[in-house]
Formats: C-alpha cells, structure tokens, sequence
C-alpha cells in the first residue's frame, strides 16, 4: 500500500538569522549582574560561573574584588554604584575593553527603605527611585550597545510591586516602576531581538530580610503555601533559565513558595 503522507522537506534558514545562534548553554556568555557582592546576585554569579559563563559582579563594596576572585577565573569584579553616571561609563568602557560586549544583564542591585507614608523621608524615597528603577533603566542604556542579537536582560522584581504592604511605599513603587521598565523595554528592544523579562523573588533569605522581626517573619511565612523561605540559590536557578529562554519576553516570573496566590 502506497504512503499518502506527504513528503517532509527541510528548509535551510539564513545563516545570518538570530535563530541559527548556538542554542542557550552551548557556548559560554558573558554576564553583567550588579548588586552582586551579596544573597541573590551573588548566587547568580556563582551559577552563572559553575556553568563555565564569564561573569563580571557588580557592587558598591570594596570586597568585590575578592568575592569575584572566589568564584575562579571567569569572573571579574568591579567597584561601581550604579545611581553614578560616571560609574556606569567606566564599567561600560572596562567590558568593552574586556569582552568586547555582555550577552547577559541581570539588574538585581536593590535599596530597601521602609516607613509608613507620614514617616517616610523624602531622601529614602528618592534614595529607592534611585537605585531600583532608574539605576536599571541607566545601565541598560549604557551596556545596550554592548549586546548583541539574542542578548538577554533579567530584572529582579519584588511581590510588594504588585501587592500593597503597609509601609513599603517607596520600596513598591520603585519595584512596580521596575515591572512597567520591564514591559516597555521587551516590547521596544524586540526589534534588536534582545529580551528583557523580571524574576520576582518571594521571601528569600538574604541580608535585606534579616532585619525582619520574628513576628513579621512567622505572618509572612503563614501566607507562603510552601510554608518556608526561599534561598538565594533557588532563584539563582530560575535567572540562569530565563537568561537561557530564547522565546521569552515581556514575561514575570514569580519565584515565591506560592506567596502571590495566597495573598
């Protein structure tokens, strides 16, 4: 009996499309993670790192030196405050220099200042705007011309950016302002095939949430379903695949124990 299935033809792209790229994890890429002397970037980098990536760790502290010297010989460190103009021109010149460009940027440097609206200080609120919406929106201008087609930009949200806490005005708005970055910058960014999506972390063990009372920690904890916090590494892991995801953009990943469908 005769096949009536019709024959499968195999159609050769252009060399030159994006989709021809070595797929994500085959060749080595070059990260950018700033906030990265500490919890979440740093687990980043290292991740990033153990996977044979070169990495470059970004923080205002002196000792990033050392903790990029730490993770072997792929990563580099470099001292810079990302609300600085001239700090961000230097880091650009200095990759360019380096790697000749980035494939990765992770925007996860944060400023947490809380207080109730009637006790926040104008200087903390515009200390907040400042590192953790307009810091991101500067940097990715400053590295843009550093990456080329299928880069991939990782912001680092936070679940009061898209759920009122009391006492988090200036910490939510900024991070809310970070989501809305996040979606213009996929939309406007698609056309050089660069994607930008946002991982939201939940209640994760780091140096920001240590100052949290045993009280607020056990009401927190009571709304995470799985019924823990999360560890820096836990979302390191979902970074490395979103940076990895090459049909994905404009997404929020929320990485959180369940919180944001509890609350």
């Amino acid at each position: 009996m005769g096949c009536c299935c019709n024959p499968v033809v195999l159609i050769r792209r252009p060399a030159d499309r994006v989709s021809e790229q070595p797929p994500a994890g085959t060749a080595p890429r070059r990260w950018l993670v700033t906030g990265a002397s500490r919890g979440i970037g740093r687990a980043i980098a290292a991740i990033a790192c153990s996977k044979g990536d070169q990495v470059c760790l970004v923080g205002r502290s002196s000792d990033i030196g050392s903790t990029a010297a730490a993770m072997g010989e792929h990563a580099i460190g470099m001292q810079a405050d990302i609300t600085n103009p001239a700090d961000l021109a230097r880091l650009a010149e200095t990759i360019e220099a380096r790697w000749g460009g980035i494939d990765v940027l992770i925007n996860n440097a944060g400023l947490h200042r809380g207080g109730t609206l009637d006790r926040l200080a104008d200087e903390d609120w515009e200390a907040s705007l400042a590192t953790n919406l307009t810091g991101p929106m500067r940097i990715v201008r400053a590295m843009l011309g550093q990456m080329s087609p299928g880069g991939s930009i990782v912001n680092i949200g936070a679940v009061v950016g898209f759920r009122g806490f009391p006492g988090d005005s200036s910490y939510g708005a900024s991070k809310a302002g970070l989501a809305g970055l996040t979606q213009v910058l996929a939309a406007e960014l698609a056309r050089r095939q660069i994607r930008v999506n946002m991982v939201v972390p939940g209640f994760v063990m780091t140096e920001m949430t240590s100052g949290v009372s045993e009280r607020a920690r056990e009401s927190i904890l009571a709304r995470v379903p799985l019924q823990r916090m999360g560890t820096p590494e836990e979302i390191a892991e979902v970074c490395w695949w979103v940076a990895g995801s090459t049909y994905m953009t404009g997404s929020v990943v929320f990485t959180d124990g369940g919180l944001m469908c509890n609350l």
